[in-house]
């Protein structure tokens, strides 16, 4: 009889096979469709969650690219982001289609590298929050750089009229597009997790959900009322058509004939009255006609007007887009804008791109300069009727810092002056409008919006709509709102949280590049 002997090593257990890596064919067709579902979740289409289900296959395919080379990897983040600016921004056509072709491709290289930090956090056991940070982390870069950033199609922005955009008065706008990441991760989960992990996902989405809807909004802090008036004086023509000037008239024109109303007794007097970005492209200071009908028509209506405009700067190639209080007596105090934009508003690299562009020194004769202080503005119409408004520009809403400074420094509403003349019958103004919705709910605060042509309108601490004047004709909405004195918890939380985001989602990328996936995960 002869006695078997173990072998000295034993053979391998098997194991599970490691999932093949999604080939080009297919990772680049999953792209389109999930850059597409998220562009579907803003204006002109406005589907409900769509941004939620493109960001869980934006995760499933990161997820599916573990494996790949890290061209095919970065090349399908750039697809995505081709297929969601692309129609997202259409509207910056209205500008030229060397800034649309500029501007989305310089988006798109953001979301391929985006694409490369999510493969890694999803290599890590807890990626359903590693991986929403990382996302958090991409739409922080995408709104800080280059120049000024671009703080625009980031997840929260879809959130308004759902159940998460309470929120952000809790959290503040960077949290929220985390809560909805990891919506976004849950649903993902739902499509490849065990059963286990698909209960806990479910959940998840229904805690979420719940929670959101039993948050508050409204006023922070109501102490006292003051009527405004918001004068849309609508443009003479399509965008840089009008002849200089024509754009003040038409503003004056609507002002006066709401001064006749004060007088007669029709309309309440406002405490202030809001005129829209750029109502005058002539400098007042300069230009004694203007300044004067200015001066006349607050004197007869007996309130401050916050004139929007564009104002000589300290040389002959510079200007400032400004918001300027001016009373009878004559200017008050003025909040800069201060995120111009690039290529719109300004020329980086003049010297260099004037000759190969010559369309830049033809449009943008001036450069515009940021303005660096706080949009917080005191107006007072007389004893007992002073506030303070919390001035932005345009662009300026979308930029968290600028809101939260101009809160913290006692704004009682926010006021957005816009002119989207160049826009118009683009979404732009719609997507616009939301943002500023979302503003108001973050606040606590009514948020006042003068356009030249729309959309001109209030809305209240909910983000509901007060009142919104018609699209692209004069029109002047009086309206008494309350003002706020308290603070919310985002504007407090929202700082350190994003600060906590952003590290922890450039950790889960730096974490995960240095391991692999093993068989079993």
């Amino acid at each position: 009889m002869t006695q078997q002997l173990a072998p000295e090593h034993p053979a391998p257990e098997p194991t599970a096979p490691t999932r093949a890596a999604l080939p080009a064919r297919a990772a680049v067709p999953a792209a389109v469709v999930c850059g597409l579902l998220s562009a579907a979740a803003f204006d002109p289409w406005n589907v409900p969650f769509a941004m939620v289900v493109g960001v869980a296959g934006v995760f499933l395919l990161a997820r599916r690219l573990d494996g790949a080379r890290k061209r095919l990897v970065l090349g399908t983040g750039f697809v995505y982001g081709v297929a969601f600016m692309g129609p997202l921004i259409w509207w910056m056509r209205a500008v030229s289609t060397g800034a649309y072709i500029g501007l989305v491709l310089a988006e798109c290289l953001f979301f391929a590298v985006i694409l490369l930090a999510l493969r890694s956090s999803m290599r890590l056991r807890l990626w359903p929050l590693w991986a929403p940070a990382t996302w958090v982390a991409g739409e922080w870069a995408r709104g800080a750089f280059p120049f000024s950033g671009f703080p625009w199609g980031r997840l929260v922005h879809t959130s308004i009229d759902t159940p998460f955009a309470p929120y952000v008065r809790l959290l503040g706008m960077p949290a929220t597009s985390f809560v909805l990441a990891v919506v976004a991760a849950c649903l993902a989960l739902l499509a490849v997790a065990p059963r286990r992990t698909k209960i806990l996902a479910g959940a998840t989405i229904l805690v979420t959900t719940l929670v959101g809807l039993a948050l508050p909004t409204g006023v922070a802090d109501s102490s006292g009322h003051r009527t405004v008036a918001i004068v849309q004086g609508d443009v003479p023509g399509a965008f840089l058509t009008w002849p200089r000037g024509a754009i003040f008239q038409l503003h004056a024109q609507e002002t006066a004939r709401l001064a006749a109303a004060v007088v007669e007794g029709k309309v309440p007097k406002p405490d202030v009255v809001l005129w829209p970005e750029n109502a005058t492209d002539t400098d007042p200071f300069h230009d004694e006609p203007v300044r004067a009908q200015i001066e006349a028509l607050s004197s007869t209506i007996g309130a401050p007007i916050l004139v929007g405009g564009i104002f000589d700067g300290p040389t002959d190639t510079t200007a400032y887009n400004a918001g300027q209080v001016w009373t009878a007596e004559g200017p008050g105090e003025r909040y800069v804008k201060r995120k111009v934009v690039p290529y719109g508003e300004y020329v980086p690299f003049r010297g260099a791109l004037g000759g190969l562009v010559p369309q830049f020194d033809r449009d943008i004769p001036r450069d515009l300069l940021p303005g660096h202080t706080s949009g917080a503005l005191k107006v007072d119409a007389g004893p007992g009727r002073s506030m303070v408004l919390g001035d932005t520009i345009c662009w300026d809403i979308a930029y968290d810092g600028i809101v939260r400074q101009a809160v913290g420094d006692d704004a009682d509403v926010l006021v957005v002056q816009t002119s989207n003349a160049s826009f118009t019958g683009t979404s732009q103004p719609e997507q616009q409008w939301k943002i500023a919705r979302l503003r108001a709910i973050e606040t606590g605060r009514f948020v006042l919006v003068p356009s030249t042509n729309g959309i001109s309108g209030v809305i209240d601490a909910d983000g509901s709509v007060v009142r919104r004047a018609p699209l692209h004709r004069p029109a002047t909405i009086v309206e008494r709102v309350p003002l706020a004195h308290g603070s919310t918890p985002a504007l407090h939380l929202e700082l350190p949280l994003t600060a906590v985001l952003v590290t922890f989602g450039l950790a889960g990328w730096w974490f995960g590049s240095r391991r692999r996936r093993s068989p079993r995960s």
